[in-house]
């Protein structure tokens, strides 16, 4: 049952609508693909809370990514109901007392979403985080200002680096992950999180780099190396970097973060570009500080995209699992 046929008959989506919309949307990106969300639909409102399990004590210890993963998955929500027509109302951090619960969402029929979201709905099984070396992002500067025009909404700024940035930005990387490097339970957190096959959670073997592949693209998370592999061996990264900042720290910001994220990630893989988001160099102060001085405005760095075009040889990356819709969405109530 949709808003357009049957807007009259129900004030909220359907139980075959929501499970699809919510499976469709668990696609988000999040931080080590934790999926550190709950859902939880009351008959008449549906409530998104974070998976307090999923939080990652030493890499994340405020829950800052963590956060922004489930602003992600918001937005995808989001985009989902409005492609199926419903409007989403949305009530984030409703509650000071319950900083677990991220936000509420109310529906009313929307028969005429904006054309852009069914082209950014298709992409969301399209997207991939492409750790691998990137060409230039073909039609760029096209799709900038509808980057920016995406993240105004939330209150965030959207700088492009100028390429005389990717030496110190790269410096800045290798550093981050210098510092991590005898960081015991950081390491074990990672081993946990990444590199192993058949699980419906984590960074599986299939979507990380070898050593000579991360080599030439400096500006990564340093996971655990598969085995040696020259994927894209001519290519050198020349992927643009972009910045996502707010005016400060905050749950409520953080969020944001999440759901500008999501939707620059949909655009770009709409206009047929790659994209890899980093959080590791906002991870530590200095990377932060370092970030802050590359962009042109005072502003708190949250987020590191690479945007870049991948070639057509072969190489695609596969999707990420998922956790199954029953471990991460409740139902109570009627409607």
């Amino acid at each position: 049952m949709t808003a357009h046929n049957h807007a009259s008959a129900v004030s909220v989506p359907d139980h075959p609508t929501m499970l699809a919309a919510l499976r469709l949307a668990a696609r988000a990106p999040s931080v080590h693909n934790t999926q550190p969300w709950r859902w939880r639909f009351d008959g008449t409102r549906l409530h998104l809370y974070t998976d307090a399990d999923r939080l990652l004590s030493s890499t994340d210890p405020l829950g800052r990514q963590l956060v922004i993963s489930c602003g992600a998955m918001l937005h995808h929500v989001r985009t989902v109901f409005a492609d199926r027509g419903w409007h989403t109302d949305t009530r984030r951090v409703p509650n000071p007392q319950r900083p677990d619960h991220l936000a509420t969402i109310e529906f009313r029929p929307w028969p005429d979403p904006p054309a852009g979201v069914h082209t950014r709905v298709l992409a969301i099984d399209q997207r991939r985080t492409d750790r691998l070396p990137l060409a230039e992002p073909q039609g760029f500067s096209d799709i900038l200002p509808r980057m920016r025009m995406l993240t105004a909404p939330h209150e965030l700024a959207l700088a492009v680096l100028d390429e005389s940035a990717r030496p110190r930005l790269a410096a800045a990387s290798a550093q981050a992950g210098a510092l991590r490097h005898h960081d015991l339970l950081y390491q074990t957190e990672l081993e946990w999180w990444a590199g192993h096959p058949d699980r419906p959670e984590g960074v599986p073997p299939s979507t990380l780099v070898s050593d000579a592949e991360f080599a030439r693209v400096g500006v990564g998370r340093v996971f655990p190396s598969v085995r040696h592999s020259m994927r894209r061996a001519q290519l050198e990264d020349h992927a643009r970097l972009v910045v996502l900042s707010t005016d400060g720290d905050s749950v409520t910001r953080w969020l944001h973060t999440g759901e500008a994220l999501s939707a620059v990630l949909l655009e770009c893989t709409a206009a047929g570009l790659a994209t890899c988001a980093l959080t590791h160099i906002t991870e530590l102060p200095t990377g932060r500080k370092l970030l802050a001085g590359l962009i042109p405005n005072p502003a708190t760095p949250q987020v590191v995209i690479r945007i870049g075009t991948a070639p057509d040889d072969g190489d695609m990356i596969p999707p990420t699992p998922r956790r199954p819709l029953t471990d991460i969405f409740t139902r109570v109530g009627s409607h």
